[in-house]
């Protein structure tokens, strides 16, 4: 039998081959489509319980079959599980497509909405209502025929679209390197880059040095790497992926997606997709969106334009660079960093040793949420990379199995993420608990070092781990309620709120310790590490504020006249762009984040969600960081929540008002910035 199709707890990994995938997949959607035509086809009166959590409830082995397949697409893909993806999304597209153009089943959740007492039910059974009659209406419920026939023609369209977006990038990305055979085209590369530079190239039978545009290799390099050649071809070559107008170009994608959810909206009697997604979201429209970008920018864009000022005249003292590029960015960045504060990257790296890095991020979670971590060896997983651990509360409880995966390689795709292969629900009874997975790209072990990280990285590591949080003590009822099934705009808070301990010396001493020496980090490079985050921030919030203006001008208007990916690009940057254009390149074929991921019309929300993060460890900072009384308000009225109630709610349950942006331009140092 189809291992797949067998109850499991955990993902039989072990026992699955590609072959298993279609066939489970097909089965379940008969078993899904079964389970929602009892539901429509009743002759029962409908009832919250029979219709509302029926189909809640509804197409969970669907589900299970759909989270590790796509989780694998991401971390563990080859042609063949991309070939099946291809297949299966429209399939996967029609099947919620039937659900929502059902009029027998919309009739029912219809009914219940308009006759039940909501008086009656829980805050959560409340929302879980909404959600679903809205989940109808906003998907075509109302439309006529026709409409329908046309909405499920789009849908099985953008599916595929997307995901050969995502191809496109990870092909563009695996099969670009830059190979170097003179040992001085190396010059100021830290030993450690060099190091893993040589073992990518000795993985790949070759002599020399191989630098990828796998952050882990692309990153350290644009630091630190002083011939200023071949840093413009590494940056050029990553600006444009999907970019050269050959099969793995991205431009009709890009254009072909921005309008088919522009039709898709006003077929649902939206104004753009914008105006569609920005209706469940703590922003509500786009014009709220706007005028937050704009109030950042006239904050961020004086600072941007003095530090970019001093950068340049930094490099034309020290080179004699006339004009600065956009491929000089991070190099000058990190020697004014390094001459400002005296220190860099490869002096913090020796005290964050990845195996340290874990233990101090889950050390700090305990001393917050009581939590117990116990890595185990007897769990299945789909890479021998990938460690696990379970997790008890405070009593002894099980509360999650977590999975680690932590390095690059073939079939996994760039960049840091957390998903799960079973979300926590409540069922008869039994609270099922969740199987939560950070994936992250962090630089292999050599055989002279272990897994060191640079700061950032280290910051990387707990802001996947904040959403592994939000996934691990979520604790609702229902599962489109529970762990990160909340507002994009509200998504990144438990994320970013847990970077700030990476900033705080009682954090930094459970885990910053040097690998050889085991000396603690010391505390004059923990005020150095303080004082250099407000570096340049104006130009990171610029940077920001830049993506969120791209992403807008593509899903907050009608897209149908633009012919031109670049051109459009260029105009949606012009308030924000610092350095010269690249022609050779183009962001939005790469931006996965909203052609692929959940963020369209929704990339803002990093911004968004800062102001969140600031406030609210704003409010730890007043009673201390490991505070347990406002940690278990926090776990309380956020993390275990999930999208239970509207974001606002649960944020001034725990916070006791509004979120205030003071917080937030206090920490970048943009609280002096004027015209």
């Amino acid at each position: 039998m189809n291992p797949l199709l067998k109850p499991f707890d955990v993902p039989p990994f072990s026992k699955l081959n590609d072959s298993h995938y279609k066939p489970a997949f097909l089965e379940a959607l008969k078993i899904a489509e079964k389970e929602v035509e009892t539901i429509a086809n009743s002759e029962e009166e409908a009832t919250f319980e029979n219709t509302i959590e029926a189909l809640e409830f509804s197409g969970q082995q669907l589900e299970r079959v759909a989270s590790l397949f796509f989780n694998l697409n991401s971390a563990e893909t080859n042609d063949k599980i991309q070939e099946i993806a291809k297949d299966i999304s429209p399939l996967l597209a029609k099947f919620s497509n039937d659900i929502v153009l059902n009029e027998k089943l919309f009739g029912r959740i219809k009914y219940v909405f308009e006759t039940i007492d909501k008086n009656s039910l829980s805050a959560e059974e409340n929302t879980l209502l909404e959600k679903k009659y809205k989940n109808f209406s906003r998907n075509g419920a109302n439309l006529k025929e026709e409409q329908k026939l046309r909405l499920r023609e789009i849908d099985a369209k953008l599916a595929p679209l997307k995901l050969q977006f995502g191809e496109n990038v990870l092909k563009e990305t695996q099969s670009y390197e830059l190979h170097i055979t003179r040992e001085e085209d190396l010059a100021g590369l830290p030993e450690s880059v060099k190091e893993a530079a040589a073992q990518i190239a000795q993985s790949n039978n070759k002599s020399g040095w191989i630098i990828t545009l796998d952050y882990p290799s692309y990153i350290p390099f644009m630091k630190y790497a002083s011939n200023r050649a071949l840093r413009k071809e590494l940056s050029t070559a990553f600006g444009a992926k999907a970019f050269h107008g050959d099969s793995l170009d991205n431009q009709n994608n890009v254009l072909s997606i921005a309008k088919l959810r522009h039709e898709r909206a006003q077929l649902l009697g939206y104004k753009s997709h914008a105006h569609f997604i920005l209706e469940e979201r703590m922003a509500e429209t786009p014009e709220n969106v706007f005028e937050f970008l704009d109030n950042l920018l006239i904050k961020a864009k004086p600072a941007a334009l003095r530090e970019l000022n001093e950068l340049t005249d930094f490099a034309k003292g020290l080179d004699g660079v006339e004009r600065l590029e956009s491929w000089d960015a991070a190099y000058y960045s990190e020697k004014l960093k390094q001459h400002l504060f005296q220190f860099n990257d490869e002096v913090l790296k020796p005290f964050f040793e990845l195996d340290r890095v874990i233990a101090g991020v889950f050390k700090i979670t305990e001393n917050l949420y009581g939590l117990r971590f116990e890595e185990v060896f007897d769990v299945e997983t789909y890479h021998p990379e990938v460690k696990t651990y379970r997790i008890y509360d405070q009593n002894g409880a099980f509360i999650s199995l977590f999975f680690a995966d932590f390095h690059p390689r073939e079939g996994k795709r760039a960049g840091a993420w957390m998903t799960s292969f079973k979300s926590q629900y409540i069922l008869k009874g039994k609270n099922e608990r969740p199987l939560i997975s950070n994936v992250c790209n962090f630089t292999k072990p050599t055989k002279e070092k272990p897994s060191l990280l640079t700061f950032n990285e280290v910051t990387t590591l707990f802001h996947e781990f904040g959403h592994a949080l939000h996934g691990i003590l979520a604790n609702t009822t229902y599962p489109s309620l529970s762990g990160t099934s909340v507002y994009w705009d509200f998504v990144e808070l438990p994320s970013q709120i847990l970077e700030n301990w990476c900033y705080e010396e009682d954090a930094l001493k459970l885990f910053a310790i040097h690998y050889k020496t085991k000396e603690p980090l010391p505390m004059g490079l923990v005020k150095k590490i303080k004082d250099a985050a407000k570096f340049q921030e104006g130009m990171a919030t610029l940077r920001q504020i830049s993506f969120g203006l791209l992403d807008m001008s593509w899903h907050a208007q009608d897209p149908s006249d633009i012919k031109s990916v670049k051109e459009h690009e260029l105009k949606a940057f012009e308030k924000t762009a610092l350095y010269p254009d690249n022609a050779e390149t183009c962001m939005s074929t790469s931006f996965s984040h909203i052609f692929q991921g959940g963020y369209s019309a929704g990339y803002y929300s990093y911004k968004w969600a800062e102001v969140l993060d600031a406030d609210a460890f704003d409010y730890f900072k007043t009673k201390g960081v490991f505070n347990k009384e406002i940690a278990a308000k926090f776990k309380e009225n956020i993390l275990s929540k999930g999208g239970t109630e509207k974001p606002m709610v649960l944020y001034k349950r725990f916070r006791g008002r509004e979120p205030q942006i003071d917080a937030l331009l206090k920490r970048a140092g943009l609280t002096d910035v004027s015209d």
